[in-house]
């Protein structure tokens, strides 16, 4: 008899996972690098996203088999290795919510015109909401999908309107005149380093959607999830691209805010607030959720209070937005950071595929193995290449 999946949970997760790439940081990430390489940024864009779905591919499935989060899985791999694996996910979390926070409060500046600190705390309050809810897995899978899909139909008419020249951007997909290790590092880190890529897989687990017999589904939300992520990088450097070919210059305190207002003047302003908003928003709740989610497992009474933990961790990430101040910089560093964590993440992954005790009697593609490898030398590889351009520069 054919399994019945539910689809709407797959779904969910999916945009859970692209929603949570798609937040502040992605944005201003990808507007800094359409200014520095241009055209050639595509060939970056299209080498992150193969990246992307090979790691996702491989995370999710290996969570769905054994059914377990990824930090129980690691410790089985290596005893301590999972605690580790949560103390790197849950700073980088934190770091990212912060971003997240300070986006949403932006949004809310450039829409209504108060302050970023107030609409940071407005943001912050609504997400709670989110998690207050009695149903707050519905809500969270419902929320995901309207934030993301508004996401992608407002960076749809930008990308209209700046008139970007498409016909270059396709040749330098395969043919870049410039390079960075930087970029790709970054890139990648934020979409799928880090906490990103376990939102949706551990979405899947609350949710019950596991087992070798979900394989099929969860191949499905994990390319879903990339392909989402995907389609607004390329709406949002094409859209740069756009703005950045006549020679326009984008501002170094807010280069996204620039992209929208470019394009589209005072309207493409509000509209970047929205855009923004959501972002930050849809990110403030992957994150938190996906954070704790790693160190929920470790005791009963973290399991017990897990929903009052994913509010002190928002109200915690507001704080200290409030008290730092806007972390433009930071957003860039936190995707490199994210970055350097996947081959680590990745690597106890691909080893706990191996583990009888851990995967059953599920047997790993071999083509899937040898290029997660990749991805993982890829990184490491990058991630030195990057350190070396920091120093040498």
């Amino acid at each position: 008899m054919k399994k019945k999946y539910n689809w709407s949970v797959l779904i969910g997760a999916a945009f859970l996972m692209a929603s949570s790439a798609i937040g502040p940081g992605f944005l201003t990430q990808t507007a800094v690098f359409t200014e520095q390489l241009g055209a050639s940024f595509a060939f970056v864009i299209l080498l992150s996203i193969i990246l992307d779905a090979i790691a996702q591919l491989n995370i999710w499935r290996i969570i769905a088999v054994a059914d377990q989060p990824a930090q129980d899985i690691a410790n089985k791999v290596f005893p301590g290795a999972g605690y580790f694996l949560s103390f790197l996910v849950f700073l980088g979390g934190l770091a990212f919510n912060i971003g997240n926070i300070a986006g949403a409060g932006l949004g809310l500046n450039v829409l209504f015109g108060i302050s970023i600190a107030q609409g940071a705390v407005i943001s912050a309050i609504i997400a709670i909401g989110i998690f207050i809810y009695k149903e707050a897995g519905k809500a969270m899978d419902t929320f995901a999908k309207t934030m993301g899909l508004l996401k992608i139909a407002l960076a749809l008419y930008i990308a209209y309107v700046s008139n970007p020249p498409i016909a270059e951007a396709v040749i330098r997909s395969v043919n870049p005149t410039q390079f960075s290790f930087s970029a790709v590092l970054t890139i990648v880190g934020g979409t799928v380093g880090g906490y990103i890529t376990f939102s949706g897989a551990h979405r899947l687990l609350d949710a019950r959607q596991t087992g070798i017999d979900n394989l099929p589904a969860v191949n499905k939300g994990a390319l879903s999830a990339i392909g989402l992520a995907s389609v607004m990088r390329l709406l949002l450097f094409i859209a740069a691209l756009g703005v950045v070919s006549t020679g326009a210059k984008l501002n170094p305190d807010n280069p996204a805010a620039s992209v929208f207002q470019l394009a589209s003047g005072q309207f493409g302003y509000k509209v970047f607030g929205l855009v923004i908003w959501a972002a930050g928003i849809s990110s403030v709740v992957g994150s938190a959720y996906t954070s704790i989610s790693f160190i929920k497992s470790f005791h009963p009474t973290i399991l017990k209070y897990n929903r009052a933990i994913t509010i002190v961790f928002i109200l915690v990430s507001c704080l200290i937005f409030i008290l730092i101040g806007k972390p433009v910089k930071i957003l860039l560093a936190v995707g490199a950071i994210n970055g350097l964590i996947l081959p680590i993440a990745l690597g106890i992954m691909l080893i706990a595929a191996y583990r009888s005790k851990i995967i059953f009697q599920y047997k790993q593609p071999l083509w899937l193995t040898i290029s997660g490898l990749g991805v993982v030398g890829t990184m490491i590889w990058m991630g030195y290449g990057t350190i070396l351009q920091l120093f040498t520069h």
